[in-house]
């Protein structure tokens, strides 16, 4: 046997052994996915950070009652934070970032020591971009994003200490550094894979996250105030959504081991690059960049709705059958993020002038909903759109290129992850999470080799 012969029979067992009947779950009563069958998720903790809200419970009935989205960050919805940083004339990234750790809102004293300590903060060490970041490219910034928060555990000298304090102390330095890792690692990236000029910017002191990360990006004057509002509306949307999406569930557990802050944002931003948790943004402009070559009318919104449809049967795009944008797990009539994120891609739409792309997508979402409606024979569960619908036209707009979409996630995420990780180190009645497993499998007893 070859070892061409070695990897064929391994990857035939394998099929074989991994063989999993749905009708097992069934009869065992296992939630798929940590999802019960009403579509709502199967509890497993309790926390204070933020909570996601798209049903409430029928006194009378007992049913969950679909209502319009909620996100609450620390039982403050996000709509009033978004709200209130406008009327203020502020990015509100940095407070919500206060918020979601320390569990109440700043002053302006606590919101300006805070944001000062996040600017020392920023700055790489000439060695560790150098070593980490300029001289092993990647060709994806999630992975290289990965290893450069593995690498910093090397440079803390208390990397293993997990008192309150230096969870803080670790958790402020992460939040400063991953937007600069990002942009070196994507110019780095550039430049040796499509020779593009190297430029590394040192960041900014007097800019907030969102300006510096644009200014890291493209430069001084390249880019305007409509867009690092718009960035920081985003990171603001992104920061939380409770304990059990993919990658913040992943970070409680690996926190639950005991195990230090950099491992377990490094596994959370593993569990962040899977195309079904980080990456659906980039499928929604998959599939617009798809609509707009097959539909040659945009105007025409029965051409629309009958390539939508197209693509529920599995007869368009890419034969999935997924509207992607379109449904959430938990929000029904409504994602309030989309709402908001819908609202600025409207005015940035006028400012760049693509109000013709923009009208495309308000149509796509509107006429899905019905397709969907229609294709699943007027099925009683309503879809929505959800953040990932718009958030791509944002970042293509803002000139933010496709390589950066799941790291500027990562980027915004980075806040709620660790205030999670805080949370899960910081209660009285914390355990190791340890979910129960069933074996089903049942295969040839032992034999010994010359037997087999």
């Amino acid at each position: 046997m070859d070892n061409q012969e070695l990897l064929t029979k391994l990857s035939i067992l394998i099929k074989e052994s991994c063989r999993l009947d749905k009708e097992l779950f069934e009869k065992y009563d296992v939630k798929r996915g940590l999802r019960n069958r009403n579509h709502s998720g199967v509890l497993v903790g309790i926390t204070n950070i933020g909570d996601v809200r798209g049903y409430r419970k029928n006194p009378e009935t007992g049913h969950l009652d679909p209502i319009p989205g909620e996100l609450r960050y620390r039982d403050i919805e996000v709509t009033k934070l978004v709200n209130g940083c406008k009327t203020a004339g502020m990015h509100g990234y940095e407070e919500v970032a206060y918020l979601l750790l320390a569990g109440e809102l700043p002053n302006k004293e606590e919101y300006r020591v805070f944001t000062d300590y996040l600017a020392t903060k920023r700055d790489l060490t000439s060695s560790f971009t150098k070593n980490m970041i300029l001289s092993l490219r990647g060709k994806d910034i999630m992975n290289m994003l990965a290893r450069s928060v593995l690498a910093l555990y090397t440079l803390d000298k208390d990397g293993d200490d997990t008192s309150r304090e230096n969870l803080v102390k670790q958790s402020l330095n992460l939040i400063a550094k991953i937007p600069v890792i990002i942009a070196y690692a994507y110019h780095g990236m550039m430049n040796m894979y499509n020779r593009k000029e190297l430029v590394i910017r040192h960041p900014n002191p007097d800019l907030t996250t969102a300006e510096n990360f644009l200014y890291l990006l493209k430069g001084e004057n390249n880019y305007t105030q409509t867009e690092a509002d718009i960035l920081d509306l985003s990171l603001i949307l992104h920061a939380d959504h409770g304990g059990g999406n993919n990658s913040t569930f992943t970070i409680r557990v690996t926190s639950s081991s005991g195990t230090d802050t950099y491992a377990a944002v490094a596994a959370a931003i593993a569990s962040l690059k899977g195309p079904l948790h980080g990456g659906a943004n980039l499928q929604v402009e998959e599939m617009m960049d798809d609509i707009r070559e097959n539909v040659y009318d945009w105007e025409d919104e029965q051409e629309i709705y009958d390539y939508l449809m197209k693509i529920l049967k599995k007869e368009a795009f890419n034969k999935s059958g997924k509207i992607y944008g379109m449904g959430h797990a938990v929000y029904t009539i409504s994602d309030p993020r989309a709402i908001l994120l819908r609202e600025s891609a409207q005015r940035l739409a006028i400012e760049k002038g693509l109000e013709k792309e923009f009208a495309l997508y308000t149509k796509v979402e509107r006429l899905a909903q019905k397709a969907f409606y229609d294709y699943k024979t007027n099925t009683a569960k309503r879809v929505c759109a959800n953040v990932d619908f718009y958030s791509g036209f944002v970042y293509n707009a803002i000139g933010i290129p496709k390589e950066l979409f799941t790291p500027v996630f990562a980027m915004s995420r980075i806040v709620g992850w660790c205030a999670h990780r805080i949370e899960e180190l910081n209660f009285d009645q914390k355990r190791i999470i340890r979910p129960a497993y069933m074996s089903v499998y049942t295969g040839p007893d032992y034999k010994p080799m010359d037997e087999r």
